[in-house]
């Protein structure tokens, strides 16, 4: 390695998951063209990696905020490119980082045009600031984990759904000044022939009674099937005021919908022979779901037009999963027939299904847990890398906005 050239990460090489961060390499030749190169291991040991060529300006520098990539993994002025273009070796792999305890770390390096290393450096990306606490929740029927941030409160509540258990979001929503809990759709081994939403609406009221939450009503975070177990929360479940419905469906999924002992929503079936096999290995499943407007299916779209709380809905317009986009509309649609404003929503052009918190590697096909097989998600990585950045500041806004936040803590330091 070279004792003169230099690589950098500000503001500090400790940050946050979700935060961007500037890279800098100093003390090369003028014009000196290097490979800028970031390498990675998830919780599975799975290595990402990506790589993207740079030439120095005339003082040997370089600045990714600035200086746009000639080739590589992506190409023109992309300040956090080498995190989202990361790519796995192996096909239809999905990034994990599920648990919040240990930091994502990431080792830059930079190479000579013959492939010595010039320099290194490694950025640790935090889910947990300082003073968030995380406890796990195991109580009733609820299976989950609570993340509090730091101080006296009092703070708005936000309940995170995932079709799986994850802890990023949720983590990441605490550092904003959220207590969350995060919860799963799915238990582990679960083998569900029902879904009762008795046990959502105990998650809702076992955040109702915590100490610090600000006031009685709750938020709702959810992506894919998740999103209807959301829209039905809001709809017959009381305290539930903001609801954020990511690349979901507008009617109830696989499973039938029971509440107090009787069913109230009938299950969405999946149609097998609408699966597209394709070149990868993978399936497109985007149009195998049953049309939910169809008359015999209709009792299982969720009533939202009953719901009196806030709706945000947001959509992936190259979404493989499922046609998020049009059920998203639909919604739309019935609330605006119904006289209903308390909506607003948002579809993202060259997104894919799985907008999640930013800076992540993007994967565009992965084992689908439900399906269960490997499944196109869509989406083109600069597109969705741009729309993870763009909602999640909007779903922040959204709660802030629908909850009571008169006192919240915006943000924590590590």
């Amino acid at each position: 390695m070279s004792n003169q050239v230099r690589l950098r990460l500000l503001p500090s090489a400790r940050c946050l998951f979700d935060e961007p961060i500037q890279v800098k390499v100093a003390g090369l030749k003028s014009k000196q063209v290097v490979t800028m190169r970031v390498r990675s291991t998830d919780e599975k040991g799975v290595v990402f990696s990506s790589s993207a060529t740079y030439r120095a300006d005339n003082s040997g520098e370089i600045d990714l905020s600035r200086d746009a990539s000639l080739s590589g993994n992506y190409v023109g002025v992309e300040p956090m490119g080498l995190l989202w273009s990361m790519r796995a070796d192996a096909l239809h792999t999905r990034f994990q980082k599920t648990n919040s305890l240990n930091p994502h770390v990431v080792n830059f390096s930079v190479h000579e045009e013959e492939g010595g290393m010039l320099t290194e450096a490694s950025n640790e990306r935090f889910l947990m600031g300082d003073g968030v606490s995380r406890v796990p929740v195991k109580q009733g029927n609820i299976r989950g984990v609570l993340f509090t941030p730091p101080g006296e409160g009092p703070f708005p509540a936000v309940l995170d759904l995932g079709s799986f258990m994850s802890e990023k979001r949720a983590s990441l929503l605490a550092n904003k000044g959220f207590i969350v809990l995060a919860l799963p759709v799915f238990p582990d081994n679960s083998k569900l022939k029902k879904i009762d939403l008795d046990d959502f609406e105990e998650a809702v009221q076992f955040l109702q009674n915590q100490s610090k939450v600000s006031s009685k009503g709750v938020g709702v975070i959810s992506l894919s099937k998740a999103g209807d177990i959301a829209l039905s929360l809001a709809t017959f479940v009381p305290g539930v005021e903001a609801v954020v419905w990511i690349n979901g469906c507008s009617a109830n999924v696989a499973l039938p919908l029971y509440y107090k002992n009787r069913q109230i929503l009938s299950a969405l079936k999946f149609d097998a022979n609408k699966v597209i096999s394709t070149g990868s290995g993978a399936l497109f499943i985007k149009y195998a779901m049953h049309d939910p407007l169809k008359e015999e299916n209709k009792g299982s779209l969720v009533p939202i037009e009953r719901a009196s709380g806030r709706f945000l809905f947001a959509a992936s317009e190259d979404d493989s999963n499922w046609d998020s986009k049009a059920y998203m509309d639909e919604m739309v649609d019935r609330l605006k027939r119904h006289g209903k404003e308390n909506f607003e929503s948002v579809s993202y052009p060259g997104a894919g299904h799985c907008l999640e918190p930013p800076f992540g590697p993007y994967f565009p096909s992965s084992f689908h847990g439900l399906v269960p097989t490997s499944v196109l998600w869509g989406g083109e990585p600069r597109a969705h890398a741009t729309a993870e950045v763009h909602l999640w500041r909007k779903i922040q806004d959204f709660f802030r906005t629908h909850l009571n936040c008169d006192k919240t803590q915006t943000k924590s330091k590590l």
